[in-house]
């Protein structure tokens, strides 16, 4: 059903609890209060922070011996300890996530509904739907007293403003990946909206739940949060809402080439809980010429795949012209079912009758391209098997087929660049990845997507070098007419130093229960080339990652755990003394 935030019941709130989440004990507020916090306020109407510190100090959610002092300290207006400021802090985020959880719920839902993917033919400033998105943000903004410009349609700046010169750029995208509507379907036969939030148990799906509208709301309300409590800040907030980031990725340039740079960046577009080191991004795009069918058989003549390079999708679906629709369905329907029993038994290989026609579809696991391991991907399935049954079931060779053959001998099913002789792996940063991706086709072409993701270890051109000549003798030695663009970037590792990163860390950290350790991505965000640069969430590393994919969504609990991370963080970050 449609999800109605408007509807939501104050039990969401107590499901969303850190009942379970180990704190530090640096903030002095256990696991228990937490929980006890959430629940108490859950029902209850709080005007402002001062009264909710207020009515906590007045019950026995308080009686900590250090959290009672550090209440009376803020609300007397004293000076707090380095350590009170932290408890006051983690207060503020719980306190963000009572007063704010349904209203950050259901602008999310607005948000969503927006489609903000990318139009064919259009550029991304001049769609109306990102006009349309920048002028709700635009209304949210001022409606909490922040400050926005627009600069072009290309990214949208709220600035919350302190003392000094010092900036912080949170980052966020208002763009997504394009969709397939009829693979958004559930394992029970569900069929959904791609472009409307709909609640299945705690899980809201839709496109750009997980990827990154949330990372929009979130940080909108923390900033409201701040605004309105009149808190101290040392240093200037600027959210910059991108929206190129899924596709050219031209806005930030952009937008630096008009603005200054931010003196400390982060992106709320990865992983908790601090990321120092992001995997290059590069594509090997093969252009397979179109070429009359030659032979005797079956006919191929269209294929699907991602709609994106950075998209694994969940099927991909072949269309066979040929004299003998019902002979071929069968053929392909046992070899496709023996062919998917030698592989793993992970995915289905299907082939029916469509009027004179064949559907061949193999069904995978949709992924983001960035994490081939969480995924079955369908369209290397697809490719590898259409060739290892050419010769045993006819067909005509054509642009498809070379295609095929290409993908077979030098990707196949494996990720890591292994058929091709490529693979490599960094300690930290993890394997080199290679996924077949994007499928296009034009009128001069058949277009095939390799996406990679490459970690530090080799660099970008020693790498494209040695790609490029395997696949050049490759196509020598096959005679297969056929060019290739390649094209990869440096991968990001920066050394952590500083105050702040230390506390981004901490805050992550114990609202989480993750250990105090920096991680690594794949996936590459728009602090890639800025200064002082890194994630910070709103993804867990121990959970698929389910943005790019079928059925996209984030949990009511997590959504609401990230608002409160991110107004602590904010909080926190703002009133060090030093960064």
């Amino acid at each position: 059903m449609d999800f109605s935030f408007k509807q939501l019941a104050a039990s969401t709130l107590i499901l969303a609890s850190l009942s379970s989440v180990p704190l530090s004990a640096q903030a002095n507020i256990t696991p228990e209060q937490s929980a006890t916090i959430l629940k108490t306020f859950s029902e209850t109407k709080i005007s402002d922070f001062k009264q909710f510190l207020g009515d906590l100090a007045k019950n026995d959610l308080s009686k900590s011996d250090n959290l009672r002092p550090a209440i009376s300290a803020f609300l007397a207006n004293k000076t707090l300890t380095a350590e009170q400021q932290n408890e006051i802090h983690r207060l503020l985020g719980l306190y963000t996530r009572v007063k704010y959880g349904k209203d950050a719920l259901e602008t999310l839902r607005e948000l969503v509904e927006i489609p903000t993917d990318r139009k064919e033919g259009v550029e991304q400033h001049e769609n109306p739907q990102f006009i349309k998105i920048a002028a709700k943000i635009k209304d949210l903004a001022e409606s909490f007293g922040l400050k926005y410009r627009n600069v072009d349609n290309r990214v949208y700046e709220i600035s919350l403003d302190g003392a000094g010169e010092e900036v912080v750029g949170i980052h966020a995208h208002a763009d997504v990946v394009p969709v397939t509507p009829e693979n958004w379907v559930l394992k029970d036969g569900t069929k959904l909206d791609p472009f409307k939030v709909t609640l299945i148990g705690d899980r809201m799906y839709g496109r750009g739940t997980e990827d990154d509208k949330n990372g929009i709301v979130v940080a909108l309300y923390a900033m409201k949060v701040i605004k309105e409590e009149k808190l101290p800040l040392a240093r200037n907030f600027k959210l910059l809402v991108d929206t190129t980031e899924e596709t050219t990725g031209d806005a930030i340039p952009y937008y630096f080439e008009r603005n200054p740079t931010p003196n400390y960046n982060m992106a709320l577009d990865g992983g908790y809980p601090v990321v120092i080191a992001e995997k290059g991004y590069g594509t090997v795009m093969g252009h397979f010429p179109k070429r009359k069918a030659e032979g005797k058989g079956a006919e191929l003549i269209s294929m699907t795949g991602g709609l994106a390079t950075n998209q694994i999708p969940s099927a991909s679906v072949v269309t066979l012209l040929t004299d003998k629709p019902a002979e071929l369905a069968a053929s392909l329907q046992k070899a496709g079912a023996e062919y998917a029993k030698r592989n793993g038994g992970d995915f289905e290989v299907n082939a029916k009758v469509d009027g004179k026609d064949v559907k061949l579809t193999v069904t995978g696991v949709s992924a983001h391209s960035s994490e081939p391991e969480s995924g079955v991907n369908p369209v290397a399935r697809m490719l590898d098997f259409i060739h290892s049954v050419d010769g045993k079931i006819a067909f005509k060779h054509n642009h498809i087929t070379d295609a095929a053959r290409y993908a077979a001998e030098n990707w196949g099913l494996d990720y890591k660049g292994a058929k091709l002789g490529v693979g490599f792996s960094d300690a930290f940063m993890g394997p080199l990845t290679t996924s077949l991706t994007y499928v296009g086709m034009d009128e001069k072409a058949f277009k095939l997507a390799v996406n990679l993701r490459v970690p530090k270890g080799k660099s970008p051109e020693a790498l494209k070098a040695e790609i490029a000549e395997k696949i050049s003798a490759w196509s020598k030695q096959t005679k297969v007419a056929a060019t290739f663009d390649y094209s990869i970037a440096e991968p990001m590792y920066r050394n952590p130093e500083g105050e702040w990163v230390k506390a981004l860390l901490a805050v992550a950290s114990e609202n989480l229960g993750m250990k105090h350790e920096f991680g690594t991505s794949a996936g590459a965000t728009s602090v890639h080339e800025l200064p002082n640069g890194v994630q910070f969430g709103l993804a867990r590393p121990e959970a698929k990652y389910t943005g790019h994919t079928d059925g996209e969504f984030k949990t009511v609990d997590q959504f609401l755990l990230d608002l409160q991370i991110v107004t602590e963080m904010m909080g926190r970050i703002g009133q060090l003394p030093k960064l």
